[in-house]
Formats: structure tokens, sequence, C-alpha cells
């Protein structure tokens, strides 16, 4: 992650120590996307390993850097052999934490003038799984609903990620995706009584943030 800045040095002693002092066994963290930099499942082991060791149950969700995701049921298998117990995965489903229920996708930027066939076709399945989630958050009949994605939901060309999430009365809405430079472009606040957060970890300075959900 260097090559994002020297923001990014010694960014895992950072983010353990931080971690460490406010995150309880008891809590949930939810991680939106680019979880390791491997190319198969494989070979993610000891970032597994790292973050399987944190405090908490982690909710993982798919970022576009992590190509070694796979179907359920490997990635499922994976973290059963290697006893990785405090790791769970956000795809297709969603979670009941208290009165909340937690749900998501990746999302995907879609620009029709400069974008290909394929990536259409990308964004069109990204907004179904939004959709199937969101469908398993309502049958929970929870009081609150937080949406968490990787990509933003809001960009220049669309924002039909943030409408899906209205529609079903998200109230919350996390993404990561942005860093350095980008951080400018950053939508936060209220929308339309939806509230939105960027949480890339450069952008949090690599301390979690409280969400109250």
């Amino acid at each position: 992650m260097n090559i994002f800045g020297s923001k990014w040095e010694n960014y895992t002693e950072k983010l353990k120590e931080n971690w460490q002092k406010k995150i309880k066994p008891e809590d949930i963290v939810i991680i939106p996307g680019d979880i390791s930099w491997a190319m198969y499942l494989e070979e993610a082991v000891e970032d597994f390993k790292f973050l399987n060791a944190l405090n908490g149950t982690k909710l993982i969700l798919k970022g576009n850097h992590d190509y070694w995701w796979t179907t359920m049921s490997k990635m499922e298998a994976f973290l059963n052999e290697n006893g990785f117990s405090t790791i769970k995965i956000l795809n297709n489903n969603a979670f009941l934490y208290g009165n909340t229920a937690i749900c998501g996708t990746r999302g995907w930027n879609y620009a029709p003038e400069n974008s290909t066939g394929e990536d259409r076709k990308i964004f069109e399945r990204e907004k179904l799984r939004l959709v199937m989630s969101l469908e398993e958050a309502k049958a929970y009949k929870s009081d609150k609903i937080l949406v968490a994605m990787h990509f933003p939901p809001i960009s220049e060309e669309n924002q039909d990620f943030f409408d899906i999430a209205k529609e079903y009365g998200a109230d919350t809405l996390i993404y990561g995706h942005l860093h350095a430079a980008a951080h400018k472009t950053a939508i936060e606040g209220e929308r339309d009584g939806v509230d939105i957060r960027l949480v890339s970890c450069d952008y949090i300075n690599f301390d979690p943030i409280l969400l109250e959900i």
C-alpha cells in the first residue's frame, strides 16, 4: 500500500494499535473491501491471520482488488479449515447486529461514454446483489439498515446504488475505494435521510470509527 504515499508507512502497526484500543471482542467491524493483494485464496492466509487475531467479529465484502475472492462455499471452507472464526463474509446476504441489519455489495464504476459492455454487466449484477442483500435485511424487520459498499454509491454519472439503498430505507451507507488525492471527491454527510460515510483506511487515519447503529 506504500504506492499510495508516505501516509501508509507502518500502517499495519498503526491499525492494529488503534483497533485493539477501541474494539472489544463483542463488537462488530465492517471492512468494505480490498482485504488482501493475494491473487488466490490460499495466498491470503497471512492477511486473514492478521484480521482474525484482532478483536471483534469482522464482516468483509469484496473490493476491486480482491482477486482471491471466490464462491461462498470455498471461502467459508477456507475460513473453517484455518480456524478464522471471527471473520464473516457479506455476499448476497445480511447480518443482524442488535437492531440493525447490515448488508451491502461491492458496487462498480460505470459511465456509459467510457465503459465497456462488460462494465455494464458487472454494474447491473452488483445492483441485483445489493437488492438481494437488502431483501434479506428487510426480512429481519430491524429498526435500522446499514449498507456497506466498496465503490462510492454516487458518482458524476449515476447514483443507482444510492437510490436502491434509499428505496429500502437505509439509514447509513459506508464505502471505501478512494485513496490519497481521490479523497477530495468523497461524498459524505446526510442525503435524503441517509448518512453517507467514507471509511477508507487512510481517510480515517487507520483508526476505526464508531458507527451509531
